[in-house]
């Protein structure tokens, strides 16, 4: 007996013997641990994915240092009948206006009601609200008369009001402290109810909730909608393969309480690390669930085998741990590894995930071999030999196929992964943060009605300096932002340009008794900083220009609104704008693009980067576990081909059926690649023991291998579906995909560890041979 197996045995024996003491003890660590978890909250903002060191994140932190932050509410409004300028529905926006500056955190409202309307009278500038009266008492000329300037106006058109006036908005500009988690979620509320009211007054109304703070708690909520959902239809899902597949309420009874034990240490372990929730870590209950039963299975199979075979129930016992310990452990330390890895991504939510999921895992593991046996050993065991001789039969006459047609199967599935892997490159990379939830959440529904009504909600923002302090007053600087302004608002891609040349142009034709030939950048620095003093003066608290110009007038904000684009397309539209704005604005105007849409479109890129370096170190880290386990550095490298292999086939038959991924990209390898190593290390586990222990040949041990774990391989292989498939019917897109994903790799590991890892085995004891013969 190996060195390996006297411990486990002693192991197993002192479990036994102790068995209430390591129950007990097992159930105050889970509760020590889970305690934890009354710390764990949700997330609330956007920023979160991105880590301290993200440039992208840097420059737009920069850039709100500057300007107002842009955290926003937007309530979008449309009469089921006519346009927008109707005394009721003009009426409703008033009311909707000034509810908006009750909302928690607001510090601007705009809309076509309240927009500071500019005009001459008597040679006085004329600053006021566009509908200053009550809209019921406005004639009919007066109405198309505020129709008309609202639509003249490139401050408004496709902003606040649609291009025939069918739709408008009112837009909330918050600041929030962030000191409470629950401030985003606090100030949703209230503009929920706002809207929920104007809803009721007005019937004749269709309205809709977007904008980035409704994109934050979309967030928030997704992950709260996963977890109350996903959870428990993963609980009862696995309560029924489990009572399928072992036919033991004892070991269904057990396994439950191994999957519970380990995701509340998962989850505790977060809560004590001071993780805040996101949709990707708030799958960690339901990962670790999926691969808690991994572990029991394995055990439990080998258990009901022995059993099967005439052993008392304690010896039956006593033999399924000594025989699975070492694999069980390396499984859960591989799988680890992967989960591990996840830290080298650029989104913080995905490491927390991987070090909650890890925990678990490895809890999972002490709770299989102590709590498990232990309990278990309670309870009066039976096993059936028919389903035994069923599975044998069926297992046997698998690994009878493949050893007979190895030779086609070695060249033959190695061809299949060339050939999937070559598709691989035709995916493309796409982080539209809207598509990010499907049509469950009322955020995706709402943008969506606003993009096809008024305008899109991706916007890039950019900051122009002049050169010198009040130097955006110069002619010639105006002149230059025009005419960057004028180009973007010629490309397809874009729905409006905000630039400050148009308030300098308005200012300039009112300061000219409205005559429209001034309608224009003035000619003098002298007088457009006159112009722009007087406005500011004029303008009422809270819709002053703080937003748009930094403190000593040195620089100016630019907002491009983009039409619905791939992240792809964005991508190439801002480098399109820096090569435009290097060969045609000054050196001191030159820009970079910055805004929560420009974050998410570089993300993946970002993740993938980062996951490579992680991915290659955990492949490496596993293979030589797994040679150092098995005392064989060539069977640990060889072990490399059958876990890349899956990822391979599953990103090529992605690549091939669907073509497009979000960010999940960086998270599938990683978690998959932890899980499918499971199967591999369990086959080589056994077909090692057969070849050393049983002193079997190699086809024979390769029987062995297929007839000892092959069914608990397939029934944990079933059980990970049916995990990650329920992850499918996430709200949120990234772990839809991240299940969906990881599920067809799963099935790809179980097919290469089938039929590609024995005649490579095969093939490696010839080679073995002819050196010896040589």
């Amino acid at each position: 007996m190996s060195t390996t197996d006297k411990f486990a045995s002693g192991f197993i024996d002192f479990i036994l013997k102790w068995r209430w003491a390591v129950m007990l003890l097992s159930l105050l660590s889970v509760m020590a641990i889970g305690y934890g978890g009354k710390s764990l909250g949700f997330a609330t903002n956007y920023r979160v994915f991105f880590s301290d060191e993200n440039p992208q994140l840097m420059a737009f932190e920069e850039f709100q240092a500057v300007y107002t932050k842009s955290d926003n509410i937007v309530f979008v409004i449309k009469p089921k009948e006519g346009d927008v300028f109707q005394p009721r529905v003009l009426k409703a926006v008033q009311e909707l206006t000034e509810a908006s500056w009750q909302i928690p955190y607001s510090i601007k409202v705009d809309s076509i009601t309240n927009f500071q309307h500019t005009h001459s009278e008597n040679d006085d500038l004329i600053v006021e609200d566009l509908i200053e009266d009550e809209p019921g008492a406005l004639t009919p000329d007066e109405l198309r008369e505020k129709r008309a300037v609202a639509l003249a106006e490139p401050l408004l058109i496709k902003r606040l009001i649609a291009p025939k006036a069918k739709t408008t908005a009112v837009v909330a500009t918050l600041q929030f402290k962030e000191l409470d988690p629950m401030e985003v979620p606090k100030a949703v509320a209230v503009a929920r109810e706002n809207l929920a009211k104007i809803n009721e007054k007005y019937p004749e109304l269709e309205t809709a909730l977007s904008g980035t703070v409704a994109m934050n708690n979309a967030f928030m909520e997704s992950s709260m909608k996963d977890m109350g959902t996903l959870v428990p239809i993963m609980y009862l899902v696995l309560l029924i393969s489990l009572l399928l597949f072992l036919r033991s309420f004892a070991g269904t009874i057990a396994t439950l309480f191994i999957m519970a034990f380990a995701t509340i240490t998962a989850m505790g372990a977060g809560g004590w690390m001071g993780i805040m929730l996101t949709p990707p870590s708030a799958t960690t209950p339901t990962i670790v669930l999926t691969l808690a039963i991994a572990d029991s299975v394995h055990i439990l199979v080998s258990m009901f085998k022995e059993l099967r075979r005439g052993r008392e129930k304690m010896q039956a016992i006593k033999e399924a741990v000594r025989i699975n310990l070492q694999p069980v452990f390396l499984t859960s330390v591989t799988t680890a590894i992967g989960f591990l890895s996840l830290n080298f991504s650029d989104a913080p939510p995905f490491g927390h995930l991987g070090n909650m999921t890890a925990i678990g895992v490895m809890g999972a593991f002490v709770y299989s071999v102590c709590f498990l046996p232990a309990f278990i050993s309670l309870f009066p065991l039976k096993a059936s030999k028919q389903e035994e001789k069923e599975g044998g039969q069926y297992m046997l006459a698998l690994s009878n196929w493949v050893i007979a047609k190895r030779t086609p199967l070695l060249y033959g599935m190695s061809a299949v992964v060339i050939f999937l892997a070559a598709m691989m490159p035709r995916i493309e990379l796409n982080d539209e943060f809207v598509k990010y939830f499907d049509h469950r959440v009322d955020f995706r529904n709402d943008t969506e009605f606003m993009i096809e009504n008024l305008s899109g909600i991706y916007q890039i923002e950019y900051s122009l300096a002049a050169k010198e302090s009040g130097g955006i007053s110069e002619p010639d600087y105006l002149q230059d932002l025009e005419k960057f302004a004028n180009w973007l608002r010629e490309k397809p891609e874009v729905d409006h340009v905000y630039a400050m040349t148009d308030v300098f142009k308005r200012l300039n034709k009112n300061m000219h008794n409205d005559d429209q030939d001034y309608y224009r950048i003035p000619d003098n620095r002298e007088l457009s900083a006159q112009y722009l003093l007087l406005y500011e003066m004029s303008l009422p608290y809270g819709l002053d220009l703080n937003d748009r110009i930094n403190v000593d007038k040195s620089a100016t904000r630019l907002t491009v609104t983009l039409a619905d684009l791939s992240t792809k397309d964005l991508r190439d539209f801002v480098a399109h704008i820096e090569t435009w704005t290097k060969a045609n604005l000054p050196d001191y105007m030159q820009t970079t693009a910055t805004g929560p849409v420009v974050l998410f479109s570089y993300i993946s890129e970002r993740n993938i980067e980062g996951m490579t370096k992680g991915n290659i170190l955990a492949l490496l880290l596993i293979s030589l576990l797994i040679g150092l386990a098995l005392k064989s550095m060539r069977i640990g490298l060889i072990s490399l081909l059958p876990n890349l292999a899956p990822v391979f086939m599953g990103f090529g038959i992605w690549a091939i059926f669907v073509g497009q991924i979000n960010m999940a990209a960086a998270m599938v390898t990683a978690v998959s690649l932890g899980i499918i190593v499971d199967d591999t290390v369990h086959f080589l586990s056994k077909y090692y023991r057969a070849r050393k222990e049983k002193g079997l040949k190699g086809e024979e041990a390769i029987r062995y291998a297929f007839t000892t774990v092959g069914p608990a391989l397939v029934v944990t292989t079933i059980t990970l579906l049916f995990g990650f498939g329920i992850l499918a019917y996430s709200s949120f897109a990234v772990n839809s995909v991240l299940g969906i994903l990881t599920s067809i790799v799963i099935v790809c590991a179980l097919v290469a560890d089938f039929l590609l890892l024995p005649p490579m085995l095969l093939k490696l004891e010839e080679m073995q041979k002819k050196e010896k013969k040589s």
